[in-house]
């Protein structure tokens, strides 16, 4: 076993990587000011986004839920691996070639890194078997569905040989151990011991949104084959179905670009609709459409505006009608506007791609009608409207939806619409959706609530911003700290030497004071700020944080430059003003005829007025 990777190695690692490029690929992430960034937090629900990164100090903070870090914490917090893995996985995609105490090589027992590299080498062997003749039948159902080589390679597929333990004789010749392979949902256990999972089936990876393989879908294509018709990889230590979803990593570019998300049943549909240019096509992976789905789609969306848009697709028979309340259940967890999409002829994107061209598919998903209308026509389509029963029913059992919408301007209409479907008086409507709102049957989800309710937070909690008085001279002191902290090369040595000397009303603030004054030998340099952090007491490294990566209220580059050095420039003469004040007292409480000591105290209150008008005329 490896020993302990080298300080300065990581310290190397963390210099070489931009913390946006990897909080990026979880989060989109947008301006929030020169130097500042901004996105819904990946560790809880959020309706606006309260989680902030600073890539010129590599750190992050959520001032919603409090976690904190550098890009080393967030991938182990995200990815759920050691300090160790996550070193090792940003130093290989920077091309850093780490060193261990007493060894050269990287160790080779991370268990996760293990996992993915068993995955990745599945790929390529599935890959490469679809170009060989016992691969016939599925480049045969490719070629049926409209999908050509080209397409094949696009996305992956690949081909799972019908054969005992072909993958896993491949495997152990690669070097992974029984363990690992078994631990990768590769291969299921028998009577005759383990044997390859997937056989003679049409293989997708399935990818998480950093585009790293964490399992496989798979379908049947021989008749002999008495397995389900899809059959996925089982829950693993990198595979969560609940969690995954497919073509998300080819799909998240163009989904944060947009605010817009298709969310589509299958592989096929997935490959039909990025080839038909619906390029922001994903699937579930062999479960419903559930809240985890939710979160993951939220972040990368940005989805905080309510301007985005999550349009599903179903198929018009029952199990359709029956996804589609299921994520109906679940639509008030967006803020984005939700829709339906269904095809003509009960034709899925794939179908629909293949029997009247990319067009078809384009216009299917611009032909997308509102969730809440869908539901209203499925709800009312189980009553006969021509009966009063089936009319007060269908009243009963559709007020609440109408009741739900989040949009109040929209109830208006929908109510009018319900009124107009049933055939029943718009007052008699009205009346049912009030009394479905005040004792609704769905409880409706403000925009400005977490979807999840938060966990309570502990009696005494370390430092936080949301602590501090709201006074004026905290604010300075605060403020200042932000500037120094967040643009220590705008300050200069100089200023932040001077303002680090200066009284602070908040003893809190003056211990971070304090532990930016006791690293000043090492001001401005990469490894400062992380000085600063390991100087402050234990329960103020967060406070620390959250002070270099608070939104500073100055857009452009030369507001910032001067924004940073008046609020400095502010804060050293607040002290000198205070130390006039002290010196004209000690002035007034001095005998006149003391005048050595009367002398004095006037060339002292001369000196700091010229260092005051010294300061503003930087």
């Amino acid at each position: 076993m490896a020993g302990r990777i080298r300080t300065s190695d990581i310290e190397e690692v963390k210099s070489r990587t931009n913390i946006a490029d990897i909080v990026g690929d979880f989060v989109s992430l947008k301006s929030a000011g020169v130097g500042s960034l901004k996105g819904l937090c990946p560790f809880h629900d959020e309706r606006s986004p309260s989680f902030h990164v600073r890539p010129q100090l590599g750190f992050y903070h959520c001032f919603g839920c409090g976690e904190s870090g550098d890009v080393i914490s967030f991938l182990q917090k995200m990815d759920h691996v050691t300090f160790a893995d996550a070193v090792e996985r940003l130093a290989a995609r920077v091309g850093f070639q780490l060193t261990y105490e007493d060894g050269d090589s990287a160790p080779d027992h991370s268990n996760r890194a293990r996992l993915l590299a068993a995955n990745a080498a599945a790929e390529t062997y599935f890959r490469e078997q679809l170009a060989t003749p016992g691969a016939d039948p599925g480049r045969r159902f490719l070629g049926e569905r409209g999908f050509d080589h080209i397409a094949a390679d696009k996305f992956g597929v690949g081909f799972a040989p019908k054969s005992w333990d072909s993958l896993t004789k491949v495997l152990r010749g690669k070097g992974f151990s029984v363990e690992e392979i078994s631990a990768s949902g590769l291969v299921s256990q028998g009577d005759r011991g383990i044997y390859d999972r997937f056989r003679g089936r049409l293989i997708w990876p399935i990818r998480d949104v950093t585009g790293q393989t964490v399992g496989f879908g798979a379908r049947k294509l021989l008749d002999d084959d008495k397995g389900p018709k899809y059959l996925n990889t089982p829950e693993t230590a990198v595979y969560h179905k609940a969690q995954v979803l497919y073509g998300l990593d080819l799909a998240k570019r163009d989904v944060s670009r947009s605010g817009r998300v298709v969310v589509v049943e299958g592989y096929t549909d997935v490959m039909a609709c990025h080839l038909a240019g619906v390029t922001t096509a994903v699937a579930t992976c062999g479960t419903s459409f559930g809240v985890d789905h939710i979160k993951t789609l939220r972040r990368v969306m940005g989805d905080d505006s309510g301007k985005g848009e999550v349009i599903f697709t179903f198929d018009p028979d029952a199990a359709g009608q029956k996804a589609a309340m299921r994520a109906f259940a679940e639509e008030q967890r967006f803020s984005a506007q939700t829709y339906v999409a269904v095809a003509p002829d009960g034709l899925d994107p794939c179908d629909l791609r293949l029997n009247r061209g990319d067009d078809a598919v384009r216009r299917l998903i611009d032909a997308k009608e509102p969730m809440f209308e869908f539901v209203i026509r499925q709800t009312l389509a189980s009553y006969d409207l021509e009966t009063v029963e089936g009319r007060v029913g269908a009243l009963s059992e559709s007020a609440p939806i109408v009741a739900d919408i989040r949009d109040p301007s929209l109830r208006p209409g929908y109510t009018r619409v319900l009124a107009r479907h049933l055939g029943v008086d718009l007052a008699e409507v009205q009346a049912a959706i009030s009394r479905a709102g005040r004792g609704g049957n769905r409880a409706p989800v403000s925009r400005n609530q977490a979807a999840t309710p938060q966990a309570e937070a502990p009696a005494e909690r370390p430092a936080s911003l949301r602590d501090l008085p709201g006074d004026p001279a905290t604010r300075l002191e605060r403020d200042a700290l932000m500037a120094i902290l967040q643009h220590p090369e705008l300050a200069g040595h100089d200023l932040v030497q001077r303002a680090v000397l200066t009284g602070f009303v908040n003893p809190t603030l003056a211990v971070v004071r304090d532990a930016i004054a006791a690293t000043l030998d090492s001001f401005g340099t990469a490894a400062w700020f992380d000085r600063v952090i390991e100087t402050v007491p234990t329960p103020m490294t967060g406070l620390v944080q959250q002070l270099a990566v608070a939104p500073i209220p100055e857009r452009s580059e030369a507001d910032l430059t001067s924004y940073v050095r008046e609020i400095t420039v502010a804060l050293i003469d607040r002290d000198l003003l205070r130390q006039s004040h002290d010196m004209l007292g000690r002035l007034q409480r001095t005998d006149p005829k003391d005048r050595e000591s009367y002398r004095a105290i006037q060339a002292a209150l001369m000196a700091l007025e010229g260092e005051r008008r010294r300061l503003r005329e930087r």
